[in-house]
């Protein structure tokens, strides 16, 4: 939970008299996240989500926003960003880049079961498929080339045990985004953050997913490791779940099927996206930025997926097919090789 910024309620009830959304009733910080500051608000014509932006700036934003919208005028169960009178999506509050969605209704599933997994799966092919005629680019902010930019910065606050394996797989990654397999590669437009507590389910079903601040062009594999390392593991432990995996897999491939690369990149991805949230996690927890409340989340979590993730891949390629698949090779990383590895800053 995260407010770097705070507002009043008066402050709040102007901004939203502005947009023609209504009276303000309520006003209440959001118990989550950890980039931005966001607040539930309440007014007479419905529920909203209040989020000032912290890190984005006002020219990286438009990307974000005008993503929602498409998706939504897609059908695609996604907030839908609240224009002004000129019909800009993109406000200002407090000096801050700002703006106002629709809040998605019902609640987060944080014990999820392979039907909620399988919801998942296909909502997030749906998602990849409806964005590919989404005329603005951006990369993944949060990619291969920022972890090479800010791993450096983490490495004096973890054991050399950690150290070791941050480096070894950095340069796996690095091996692997270079090969021609990974080239090869479908790419679009991805969440890259579709964790369980970003997804909304009422009496059961999917209502909708949210928190599109990390999306940018990537492959769209990379966004189904990210899922698979969120939804389909037990979170004490990190360990694969076999079931949740194969009905995630099996409904976002009815509705988007894998390449042969992406199948034989499975477990690469599931490794990307492990070693993306450890480092991130690392940053927030040992070089925070100030906020009037924030609670960083446990780096050691997604260190304990990675271990996971590279002592059993052969886990992932059996949820998606039954026969076995050969998986590109890097160069052993030795731990003295390792520890000079020279990192991009």
């Amino acid at each position: 939970m995260a407010v770097y910024t705070e507002v009043s309620f008066d402050e709040a009830a102007d901004f939203f008299n502005s947009l023609s959304l209504g009276p303000l009733q309520s006003l209440r910080a959001c118990a989550g996240g950890i980039e931005n500051t966001n607040y539930f608000a309440d007014t007479d014509s419905g529920s909203y989500v209040l989020t000032l932006f912290e890190r984005l700036t006002f020219e990286q934003l438009p990307f974000y926003l005008h993503l929602m919208k498409h998706l939504a005028e897609r059908g695609i169960a996604v907030p839908d960003p609240a224009p002004d009178q000129g019909g800009n999506i993109l406000h200002c509050l407090k000096g801050k880049p700002a703006a106002v969605v629709n809040k998605l209704r019902g609640a987060s599933e944080l014990l999820p079961g392979a039907a909620h997994c399988a919801s998942v799966g296909e909502s997030l092919a749906r998602m990849h498929l409806a964005g590919r005629d989404f005329a603005m680019q951006q990369p993944n902010l949060r990619g291969i080339a920022w972890w090479n930019s800010v791993l450096p910065a983490v490495l004096p606050h973890v054991t050399p045990e950690q150290r070791s394996l941050l480096m070894s797989e950095l340069a796996y990654q690095n091996h692997i985004g270079a090969s021609s397999a990974y080239t090869a590669l479908p790419v679009g437009v991805i969440h890259a953050d579709l964790f369980r507590d970003n997804v909304m389910f009422e009496a059961g079903q999917l209502s909708g997913f949210f928190d599109f601040y990390f999306a940018g062009r990537d492959t769209f594999l990379f966004d189904i490791g990210v899922c698979l390392n969120d939804w389909c593991i037990d979170l004490p432990t990190g360990q694969h779940d076999a079931a949740r995996a194969v009905a995630f897999l099996a409904a976002y491939q009815a509705v988007r099927p894998l390449s042969m690369q992406e199948r034989a990149l499975l477990p690469a991805m599931a490794r990307a996206g492990a070693l993306r949230f450890w480092i991130s996690r690392l940053w927030d927890f040992y070089l925070p930025r100030e906020a009037a409340i924030l609670k960083a989340h446990d780096p050691g979590h997604f260190e304990r997926v990675l271990r996971e993730r590279v002592a059993h891949p052969a886990l992932l390629l059996a949820a998606i097919h039954p026969k076995p698949v050969t998986m590109p090779s890097a160069k052993p990383v030795s731990r003295a090789n390792s520890s000079s590895l020279k990192l991009n800053t």
